[in-house]
Formats: C-alpha cells, structure tokens, sequence
C-alpha cells in the first residue's frame, strides 16, 4: 500500500476557502491567474505523495457555480505551432482538448483570448475555426515599452486598445495551454478595463510552486526548480515580503519582477494597493497540507533525480541547451542526491551488460527491482510488464502468459500488412494481447488485474524508448526515465 504525505482533502477545503476570502476582498470580482496544470498534475502528485493529480480541478468544481474559464494563448505560440512537451499536442489544440474536458466537467468555458495578438494567416483561421464552434474569442495586443511604460500601458492606446472580455461570474480563472501565454497580461488589461466601466475588480495568482512558506533550498522547491530548468526559473526569497513583513518567503523570479507594476497599476487604478510583495498576490495553501515531510522530502529527492535523466534526454534531442544540465547538477547537488540514488538505473544498465540488449528495470512501491530485456518476441518495455505483472500475481517465471494463437497475427499483422521492419510487441500491445485472452485465460485475467498497481513505479531504460512504450508507461502512471543513446549504431529507430 502506497504511503500517503499529504491530506488532499484538508488541501481542497483551505484552497476554495482562500480563494472565495480573496473574491470577497475585491467586490466580488476576482480574475485569478491559473497557473500550471488544472488537471493531469503528475509533478504534484509525485513529489507529494496523496495529492490527487486532478485536485485543482476538483477544488474549482466546488466553485464552478461561481467561477468562469478564460484561456489565454500567444499568437506567436499558434503561428510557430509550439507544442507541448509532455502531451506532443500543438497549443492551439491543447486549447480545444482544454475547453472541452472544462465543458465535459461542468464549467463556463466563457472565451478564449489572443494575446499579442497579430494577423498571421494560422492565427486568422484558428479564430474563424473557434467562433465556428461557438467559442468567443478576444484580441490583446503588445504594448510598446511594456512593463516600463506605465503611463502608455494605463492608456487608451496601451492595455485600451485591448478588446473588453466580457464576464459574469465572481471568480474569472485565467489559464493556459502552457508558460508565456499571456496570463498576466490578460488579467492587467481586464482589471483597466473593469475601473473604466466603475468595477474595482481584484487579481490573486495561484500557483502550486514554490511553496512559500518552505525554505528556499527546501526539497520541494528544488525539485521545482529542476521541473522548470527548460524556463529558467529561479527561486528567490520575497524582498518585498521580507522588506515589508519582516519574514522570509519564497517566490520565483518573474513573479518578483513584474511586481513593480502590478503594485502601481493598483496604485493608478485605485489610488492604493492590496498588495505589498508577490507572495501577499498568491492563494496557495499547499504547504498547510503536508502531514509527513518526510516522505515529502524523499519523493522530492527522487523527483530531482528524475528530472536530471530527462534533462539529459533532451539535451540529447536537442530540445534544450547544454547549460540546463549545469543547473541541474547544482540541484542534485543541493538536495544531496547523485544519479546512482535511482535504484532502477542501476539495475536496468547491469541487465543490459548482462544481456548485451537493450534493458528496462521497474521499483515497485515495496522496494522490489524487476528487470526485462529485448527479445526476438519482446521490447524491452513490454519484456519489463510482463515480468511485473507476474510478479504482482504471483504466477511462476516459467509460465508462458501469451498464447501463441494470439501472438502470431498479431506479429503477422506488424510485419506482412503494416510494413514493420520488426515483429516485436510493445508494451501497450501486451495489454491487449492479455485482454483478449482475459475471458478465456485466469493466467491473463489475474495479470491483468495487477496493473493497477504499477502506478507510482519507478523505470528506467537503457536507450530511448518509443513514443508509444512512453505513452503507455506514462498513461500507466509509471515514473520513467532513459539513457540518452539509442540502441547500438541507429539514428531513428527507437527499441
């Protein structure tokens, strides 16, 4: 059984209650800047053992009557079609899947807003395509001199020319496919635009991290820091918390730089400010929730391991800049951990030496390493499941899971009709192979019903895996993690 560090129901309470306390402050009217993931939180809920990977959205749903969705998205983003890197989704359609799980969970998807916002062709179309399908959408413009400028941004011809979005709930959630949509911007021009038509609205932010009240080289900040080494994002203690409070929080880098203005657009609009640092601007409860820090801690530590090996990768991809794993190395070295900490590394190279093929190896929540190679049969991912889910139910080594009847097509069909140039089975493959047996075969069925368990497993490979091996690993709730280097001399093909 998975051991629990954070109580996410005490978590979802005192977050709705901070959230409506902040909507009363502001007449009611509040725009909050959403960021990270509202759903599919999988950085939280590894290095907070408990926290539910959709809480965020379950604590807004408690809100839903109240609350109102606006995504905001760079033009720039759209006419580059960025994607992103955890779903391979481009931003403008992880907007439409965004807009659609909102709707399919019950809340007002009221518009979506364009900001810096110019005329490409792709932006053009991807507006008609939107207001087609019943969708508002909102332009935002870049204002020359921004953030400097106050005196052009609080114009008519700065955050002015900007359109109006129209709301009508007390809590507007600003969001985003991902960083450097304009979330800010977004809330800045609607709070001008609120005072010129007598609205004294407010603008909170919540973030998950970092946690403010931790210390600065506190594990879970670090292990965010080494989540957003691709943005460069640098924890820093609030000076102006600290100025003003006389305690020490923590913030991050761009938040305490944009503070400047946000501090005098209140001051402009309102003739005062709410506000005194960036932390006084943030509603997040999470730190009042951790009911065993060290097991926080722990997962922490594992998580900034972690992230080393995906930084690695994507270096080698040539997705980031070789100076990230610097900041990386002085993470690791920050939290006290090296590498070799990640017990399935260790164990995943020693198979591979030992094999002289490509090799994957799982810990499984009770400490236990299980192994799997390539085979003429097998990947080394799908070899890797099926050793686990044997284990797990407690069947014997020598048995054979997978009926031949079932097998054959199967490599029939990937080599003689889909072209393969390989017949071996990947690890999604297995899964079905085994559903289908699962009617007829107890073996397949007690195997199948193991995977459940996986979820929370730590992995490594020993080359790069497939996209696909990836997705499922990941779908499966699996910690997976990869050498930088594919198999022997090949370029492209990932075993």
């Amino acid at each position: 059984m998975k051991k629990v560090a954070f109580d996410n129901k005490l978590y979802l309470k005192i977050q709705r209650e901070e959230i409506l306390k902040r909507a009363q402050q502001f007449n009611d009217k509040l725009y909050l800047e959403f960021g990270g993931k509202l759903f599919d939180d999988f950085h939280a809920s590894r290095v907070l053992p408990g926290f539910q990977p959709d809480s965020k959205l379950q604590m807004l749903l408690s809100l839903k009557d109240d609350c109102e969705i606006v995504i905001a998205v760079n033009a720039n983003d759209i006419n580059s079609n960025k994607v992103r890197n955890d779903t391979g989704y481009t931003y403008q359609i992880e907007v439409e899947r965004l807009i659609d799980i909102y709707r399919m969970k019950g809340f007002y998807v009221s518009s979506v807003v364009i900001n810096f916002y110019e005329e490409f062709a792709s932006v053009l179309e991807w507006k008609s395509h939107l207001e087609n399908n019943g969708i508002k959408v909102y332009r935002s413009y870049k204002i020359a001199g921004y953030p400097q400028n106050i005196s052009l941004i609080l114009s008519d011809e700065g955050l002015g020319k900007n359109d109006y979005i129209e709301t009508t709930k007390k809590v507007v959630v600003v969001t985003a496919p991902g960083p450097g949509s304009g979330k800010m911007a977004t809330c800045l021009s609607q709070l001008y635009h609120e005072n010129v038509r007598g609205v004294k609205a407010g603008y909170a932010k919540y973030e998950t991290f970092p946690v403010w009240n931790m210390a600065l080289d506190d594990p879970i900040n670090l292990a965010y820091e080494a989540a957003t080494v691709d943005l460069k994002d640098i924890n820093m203690i609030d000076p102006y918390h600290l100025e003003k409070y006389g305690v020490s929080s923590v913030n991050y880098n761009r938040d305490i730089e944009t503070f400047p203005l946000l501090k005098t657009i209140f001051e402009k609009l309102y003739g005062e400010t709410p506000y005194y640092s960036p932390t006084d601007m943030g509603v997040n409860k999470v730190g009042f929730a951790i009911k065993d820090k060290a097991l926080v801690d722990k997962a922490c530590k594992r998580e900034i391991v972690r992230r080393y090996y995906e930084t690695k990768l994507k270096i080698f991809l040539g997705k980031l800049h070789e100076d990230a794993l610097a900041k990386m190395e002085i993470l690791l070295n920050k939290a006290g951990v090296t590498p070799e900490n990640r017990k399935c590394v260790i164990a995943a190279l020693n198979c591979q030496k030992e094999k002289k093929e490509p090799a994957c190896a799982i810990e499984l929540s009770n400490g236990k390493i299980i192994t799997g190679h390539r085979s003429p049969l097998l990947g080394a991912s799908a070899a890797l499941l099926v050793n686990t889910l044997k284990y797990l139910a407690k069947i014997d080594k020598s048995i054979h899971l997978l009926s031949p009847a079932v097998v054959e097509p199967m490599q029939k069909l990937k080599t003689e009709l889909l072209h393969r140039s390989y017949a071996r089975l990947r690890a999604e493959e297995i899964l079905l192979a085994l559903s289908i047996q699962a009617n007829t075969n107890p073996l397949a069925e007690m195997a199948l019903k193991q995977v459940p368990k996986l979820s929370g497993a730590e992995c490594h490979s020993t080359v790069i895996l497939s996209e696909v091996d990836r997705s499922t690993f990941q779908r499966l709730g699996i910690h997976i993690t990869e050498e930088d280097k594919n198999y022997g001399s090949l370029v492209y093909n990932r075993l």
